[in-house]
């Protein structure tokens, strides 16, 4: 209690009445000036700044209209094959000659395109419903080429229409990445086998849908007269060589840029 009644009275004592009260050391009153400078700034960027991202997705090149896959419709042993792969046919015409117990059939495109891959061969046997030729549907030559995109389901809804793509060709690294925009993107996500059935190649559909439901987002390549590919590049004309179809791609979509704000308002 000593100390205690020692304390009180030196309170009591109006000997310091007229000595001046420090209320913050000048070290203090810089720290907190720089304080209130930082979270200003930081209100004025979250409201006028803005910040942009990027979501990366694999896909594929493509025509857009989707591929088949041509089943033969008898059995028997193919005798006869009339088309190469990368060749392009019309509608109705021939593929393979088969020759079962009736005669020779032949087994025909049922739409033009470009034949992407060819499974029968001359001496196999087939039966019916047998997967013979998978075709890419494409009137012409000169049909532009366009990237098909396969977003999670949990991004798709942030991809706008117009939105700029970086797309990565493997083969092509070197020549830096093509350009292009979002055309369009799926109402919904797609199965397995609804991809299976776009790309006619399961092996693909697998890689594509793997862990998660997919948004097909179609992609128009940029195109340049200044090339051999006919597309452009970021780094100089591009490969001096066309690219093909079913050429597999990686792409980086810019997405729209907001405002920090944005995330903390409901």
């Amino acid at each position: 209690m000593q100390f205690r009644q020692q304390a009180l009275t030196k309170l009591q004592s109006p000997e310091e009445l007229d000595l001046p009260v420090r209320l913050a050391r000048p070290q203090g009153l810089l720290v907190l000036a720089v304080t209130v400078v930082v979270m200003a700034a930081s209100c004025v960027w979250a409201v006028t700044g803005s910040v942009s991202s990027t979501l990366k997705v694999s896909g594929i090149l493509t025509y857009g209209q989707g591929s088949y896959v041509l089943q033969t419709p008898v059995t028997g042993q193919v005798t006869g094959v009339y088309v190469r792969e990368g060749q392009r046919v019309a509608a109705d015409a021939p593929l393979l000659k088969v020759r079962t117990q009736q005669g020779n059939r032949v087994v025909r495109a049922i739409d033009a395109g470009r034949v992407t891959a060819l499974v029968a061969r001359i001496g196999a046997v087939v039966t019916t419903g047998a997967d013979v030729a998978t075709l890419e549907k494409t009137s012409s030559a000169h049909d532009p080429l366009l990237a098909m995109l396969y977003v999670p389901a949990t991004g798709a809804a942030n991809v706008p229409a117009g939105a700029d793509v970086d797309l990565t060709v493997p083969a092509a690294q070197q020549y830096g990445v093509l350009r292009g925009t979002v055309k369009a993107v799926g109402r919904a996500a797609q199965t397995k086998r609804q991809v299976a059935d776009f790309l006619g190649d399961g092996d693909l559909a697998a890689q594509f849908t793997k862990g998660d439901t997919r948004v097909p987002v179609l992609v128009r390549l940029t195109k340049s007269a200044s090339g051999a590919s006919g597309y452009a590049w970021s780094a100089g004309d591009g490969p001096p060589y066309s690219l093909t179809s079913m050429t597999l791609t990686s792409g980086a979509v810019h997405l729209a840029e907001q405002r920090p704000i944005d995330w903390l308002l409901p």
